[in-house]
């Protein structure tokens, strides 16, 4: 079965033979009583790449937000893009629950979150919430714009960056819009600042189930002083730090060239499917949704492609009458011959009249198509 469903874009898998070895799994007590100096290590290193001062490990980015966004003062307005994560939204309906406001303003929109700023009543604290990059769109929030929004009402950025770290970094350019480093969208815009706080899991571009709190100094020392999570649930494991550190060792030493690889893969998989008269959305990030499914249900069209052996992800529309969106995660691992074999099964199936079948089951691919392909994947 060919994969298009894992957001491992950089194909780390951290094989027990590749990571450092450890004498406990996990310490026993709560990471506000004791923290090995591994984690603290860790965090600190996640939290420079992305330009902030001071980090702090979590086991997933759901024990983050729920502390964040649950100890919030009721005097705080919390404005929201309106398709944040579900996990991200699970924190908001805590800090609701326990007498914040929280308000959603439209999707990617400065003047929708002006509109919302305008709309309610005086507030002490201001708190902009907005997920990094947006797979379904294809592209980064306006974060400048809505840190400008937010710095002028003396409030603060949250930002979920969780498909954006490792993958994205500083100083993009036209022929490598990733940038360098995989710091994330802070380090792609070159923001930096005490009124921005990150969370992010490493669960996609460094292939860990760990999450990192980021920020100034005193932000995350006053999270650790209020934090719950950290007193009542067991601290991330020894595994999970080890995959980490390994992950950052080899973002380090060969990140770029992996980012540039699963750059070549996208351009190659839009390639191979244009020549099949097929689009994608999603523009250079490695989640790539199908424009037009040629009027065939987008879920029929996910299990012909499952029958055929190919593994693709049915997204939930963002508008609320749509219909769900075929995409597909590539990685720095798929090869040639996988990306082929997506084109030739989706023109089988979309367009059955356009090719004609070969004896190995795939459908043949004109000399213009192979040829530029070939010399680009060398």
């Amino acid at each position: 079965m060919d994969d298009f469903t894992s957001a491992l874009y950089l194909g780390l898998r951290h094989a027990t033979t590749a990571i450092q070895p450890w004498q406990h799994l996990t310490t026993g007590v709560p990471a506000a009583l004791y923290e090995p100096a591994s984690h603290r290590h860790l965090a600190s290193e996640l939290a420079r790449m992305q330009g902030l001062e001071k980090g702090v490990l979590a086991p997933s980015s759901l024990h983050l937000f729920w502390d964040v966004l649950g100890k919030l003062t009721k005097n705080t307005l919390v404005l929201a893009d309106e398709k944040v994560y579900q996990i991200t939204r699970w924190g908001l309906e805590r800090a609701a629950c326990r007498g914040v406001t929280v308000a959603y303003f439209a999707h990617h929109s400065p003047a929708g979150l002006v509109q919302q700023l305008q709309q309610h009543g005086p507030f002490r604290h201001l708190v902009v919430i907005t997920d990094g990059w947006c797979p379904h769109c294809g592209r980064a929030a306006p974060l400048p714009a809505y840190l400008a929004l937010a710095r002028k009402h003396h409030g603060l950025l949250l930002l979920d960056d969780t498909q954006a770290l490792g993958v994205l970094g500083d100083r993009p350019t036209r022929q490598c819009p990733y940038g360098a480093g995989g710091g994330g969208l802070l380090k792609w815009y070159g923001l930096r600042g005490q009124d921005i706080i990150t969370v992010c899991s490493l669960a996609k571009g460094f292939g860990v189930p760990i999450a990192v709190l980021a920020g100034s100094t005193n932000r995350v020392n006053d999270f650790l002083k209020r934090s719950d999570t950290r007193v009542h649930c067991s601290p991330a494991s020894a595994a999970h730090v080890q995959a980490a550190l390994h992950a950052l060792s080899v973002n380090r030493n060969k990140g770029d060239k992996l980012r540039r690889k699963l750059l070549q893969r996208v351009q190659l998989f839009k390639q191979l499917l244009a020549a099949q008269g097929l689009q994608t959305l999603g523009g250079f990030f490695p989640v790539q949704t199908l424009a037009s499914t040629g009027g065939m249900a987008p879920q029929l069209l996910h299990q012909k492609l499952r029958e055929r052996g190919i593994r693709a992800l049915l997204l939930e529309p963002h508008a609320a009458t749509g219909t769900p969106v075929l995409a597909f995660c590539l990685s720095a691992a798929h090869t040639l011959s996988q990306l082929k074999r997506v084109a030739a099964c989706l023109s089988q199936i979309l367009h059955p009249s356009h090719q004609k079948e070969s004896t190995y089951g795939f459908y043949t691919y004109t000399n213009a198509v192979r040829k530029p392909v070939q010399a680009g994947m060398a």
